[in-house]
């Protein structure tokens, strides 16, 4: 009996050493395959990218996962105690491995064998870490087997507060949400710091799984998982029993952060800034990069520069008529419902979606679309609400087959089921029927000093179309263009006072010839280059280009960034090449700052995810700003090293010929302002676009109006009657409350009071004379004489002058172009 006993025993343990050594093999291979655990050292995960507008205030977020990394010092207690209770109470006492946890779901799986139920874990979190950062999800012994053999051996290697740190910065919370402080910001608009206990019980509950406990689909079944959790941290003594049912009986609370953009119609500005990050660093950089982005917009004046657009575009689109309803839905049933599929303009809130329920000679009545629940769901109610005759009144002259045709009632124009877009009376619960423009445009806001864009409209609406029109569309500038026409003559011999033949001319090139008109078809006869500019003369400028070389022009045109390569043809003098308005506005800022090259830059600073700087715009030198301490030394200066492309002294002549433009010419709309301004209007062939770009001595702005498939906006639109009045409306709140600063006339130059029709000098303060700026060793010419204009009573060019232009330079022409 001894001797059988020692046999099984003897072959007990051989077996057991059999056992054990296959243990060592298998666990040896499983080593060899183990990953690095080192990496976790240099751990940096995809994070957000942040947009922030100029007074800091959020205007957009990018990311794949949307994460922002924070630091464990930064996470509350509160907070650690609730995922500590959910996941790991014993975190801070294992080595890794929770053992008596382990024991409890061997037990467990044992006992449900054979019942379909899903094994469960035992996983500590730095299990977790282990399996999330270096390992797969399969739910197989080999893996447990290696994350337990990493769990040990990231203990060792780093500290539990790093580990922790590691696991809240990674996990999945659901709503495309990543790390606790993603998912603070994603489920409750807030930031860590500011979460409750109960608020953060039920974010600790998700990480298990986001789409079992989530917030609306599953209410119930969250509030259960929460509510487990603050039992949990009551009974591990981090929260009182009191606070407990408090926070239990508190409501679940989510309210989900929107995303895109933050700042009020801010989404051209900041798509606009997410193309440019892409181009300078990559969409990995933007998406995962983790960018702190300190943008140069001006929230209150974005929002000044989009209503002065809408409200221009919307005045012109309605002279127009109305063309129909949005679309036609069936309102035999729940017309909520239905209305409530039609995607309305989310960044225009002062509209609302309605369809027609009624229509008669009185007006409508109008159901609103129902607005949505926090979860997204529709609401329920239903709104009703009237628009009289007299809110739609532009609706009686409606478009049909592309003409328009007056209507005698309202129900001559929309029927139930039409649905269309409206805005609430001030004072009164009725509506006012409205329409989404056809007509479009762009505008830009810069600082000329900088180049800084404070404020930029892209069209009408983002939500509408997406395409930028201040800096994707090229369109021609037309009469606008002629301010760098005349910069350059001035910078080359002229002066204000020149003497130019605004009369006919035809250029001849080859077999084919040119004959330009002026816009009203008039010609002045000889007329200072002052007066050409003010009534914005074609022919005048024609001649000036053509006398003083396309080359040059072309060159000047390039140096202000107008164009990248301009045909040095005379057509271009008119302004027919295709520019953008934010390069319009760029080049006239060179105009407002006294001659100096900028860059415009929507950017002020670029941050990487550790706070460097890896970009800022201002590239100005500082001497003496990084001085130790104060020893009575005069204060640093920024040193502007930015290139000199046009004479000061040309500058400003150039402006105070643009000035005439407000005080006389095309845009005396704007002497309503009463500030020192400087502009110019801009009109295109068969009046397709209509432009104005105008300046203070610290702020520009262009924009221009225009079909995005160009053609005509009407027989006599110019710039100077619908661009001028929409930068006039701009400048008139811009500039509200600002100083009034006068353009600061350069040293060394002299002011000489000449007559405005010949351009000679004469008596101050006589009539028909005007203070103009003369550089040194120029001023008003000795004899009369005209460029373009031959001895013989030809125009110059070896041709006879008409009867009409022999009378128009004897009489003059006069008229508002």
């Amino acid at each position: 009996m001894i001797r059988l006993i020692g046999y099984f025993f003897g072959i007990g343990t051989t077996l057991a050493l059999v056992v054990a050594a296959g243990v060592a093999i298998y666990l040896g291979q499983v080593n060899k395959e183990l990953p690095d655990y080192e990496v976790l050292a240099k751990y940096e995960p995809p994070v957000t990218t942040r947009i922030h507008a100029s007074d800091g205030a959020l205007m957009g977020e990018f990311a794949r996962e949307r994460r922002l990394y924070l630091p464990i010092q930064a996470v509350p207690d509160r907070v650690k105690a609730a995922f500590l209770s959910a996941e790991d109470k014993n975190f801070y006492n294992h080595p890794g491995i929770d053992v008596t946890g382990l024991g409890r779901a061997v037990l467990t799986n044992f006992q449900n064998l054979g019942s379909g139920r899903r094994q469960v874990g035992a996983s500590t979190i730095t299990q977790q870490v282990a399996k999330n950062f270096l390992l797969s999800s399969d739910q197989t012994y080999e893996r447990k087997i290696k994350e337990m053999i990493l769990a040990f051996r990231i203990e060792q290697a780093y500290s539990k507060d790093r580990i922790l740190e590691l696991y809240l910065n990674e996990i999945f919370f659901g709503l495309g949400a990543y790390g606790i402080a993603g998912a603070a910001l994603t489920y409750y608009d807030k930031s860590v710091n500011e979460l409750t206990v109960a608020e953060a019980a039920y974010l600790a509950s998700l990480p298990k799984g986001p789409s079992n406990y989530h917030p609306f689909r599953f209410t119930d079944r969250a509030i259960e998982r929460r509510n487990w959790v603050i039992d949990q941290m009551v009974g591990n003594g981090y929260v009182s029993r009191e606070e407990g049912e408090k926070a239990k009986a508190s409501p679940l609370g989510v309210t989900p952060r929107r995303v895109g953009t933050y700042v009020f119609a801010g989404e051209y500005f900041t798509e606009e800034v997410r193309r440019e990050l892409i181009a300078r660093y990559g969409q990995d950089a933007l998406y995962e990069g983790g960018l702190s982005v300190r943008t140069t917009l001006d929230p209150k004046l974005q929002v000044m520069a989009r209503r002065a657009m809408q409200s221009g575009l919307e005045k012109y689109d309605r002279l127009r008529g109305y063309r129909g309803p949005v679309k036609s839905i069936d309102i035999s049933s729940d017309w909520g419902t239905a209305l409530g599929e039609v995607k309305s303009l989310d960044d225009v809130p002062e509209w609302r979606l309605a369809v027609v329920l009624d229509s008669s000679k009185a007006g409508l009545g109008i159901g609103l679309q129902p607005k949505r629940e926090v979860s997204g769901a529709l609401s329920k109610d239903r709104e009703r609400s009237t628009v009289s005759a007299e809110d739609m009144s532009f609706a009686m002259r409606h478009v049909v087959d592309g003409k328009r045709v007056k209507a005698n009632s309202p129900a001559d124009v929309l029927k139930p089921g039409d649905v269309v877009y409206v805005e609430k009376n001030q004072g009164s619960d009725s509506y006012a029927l409205r329409q989404v423009p056809e007509v479009s445009g762009g505008l830009v806001a810069m600082d000329p000093h900088t180049g800084r864009v404070l404020a930029m409209v892209g069209g009408f609406s983002y939500a509408q179309s997406e395409f930028n029109r201040a800096t994707q569309a090229m369109r021609q500038p037309g009469s606008a263009f002629k301010p760098f026409v005349y910069a350059a003559a001035l910078d080359n011999g002229y002066t204000p006072a020149s003497v130019i033949m605004d009369g006919p001319i035809t250029i001849q090139t080859g077999s084919t010839s040119w004959s330009p008109k002026n816009y009203d078809g008039k010609a002045a006869g000889p007329s200072t280059l002052r007066a050409g500019i003010e009534r914005s003369r074609n022919l005048m400028t024609v001649r000036l280009a053509n006398d003083m070389g396309m080359k040059t022009v072309a060159e000047y045109a390039e140096r202000f960034g107008v164009y990248d390569k301009m045909l040095p043809v005379l057509a271009m003098s008119l302004g027919s090449g295709e520019t953008t308005v934010m390069r319009m506005v760029s080049a006239y800022a060179v105009m407002a700052n006294g001659g100096r090259q900028i860059k415009p830059s929507l950017i002020d600073r670029i941050q990487d995810r550790y706070g460097k700087t890896v970009f800022k715009h201002d590239e100005r030198g500082c001497e003496g700003c990084v001085a130790a301490d104060w020893a009575n030394q005069p204060e640093p200066e920024l040193v502007d090293n930015s290139e000199q492309v046009l004479d000061p002294m040309t500058a400003y002549q150039i402006t105070s010929m643009m000035e005439g433009v407000v005080l006389r010419g095309t845009a005396t709309t704007l002497l309503e302002l009463g500030r020192p301004m400087a502009g110019k209007t801009g009109t295109t062939n068969d009046e397709k676009d209509a432009w104005f770009v105008g300046y203070t001595p610290n702020l520009v702005v262009g924009l221009y109006l225009g079909f995005d498939k160009p053609q005509t906006l009407g027989k006599g639109t110019t710039g100077g009657g619908l661009a001028a009045p929409i930068f006039k409306e701009f400048m008139k709140v811009a500039l509200d409350g600002t100083p009034k600063v006068d353009f600061v006339v350069p040293e060394g130059m002299a002011l000489i009071s000449i007559d405005r029709k010949t351009g000679m000098q004469a008596a101050q303060g006589a009539p028909g004379t005007i203070m103009e700026a003369f550089k040194p060793g120029t001023g008003p010419a000795d004899s009369y004489w005209v460029i373009g204009m031959g001895e013989d009573g030809s125009n110059g060019y070896g041709e006879a002058l008409s009867p009409q232009a022999s009378k128009a330079i004897s009489e003059g022409g006069g008229g508002l172009y």
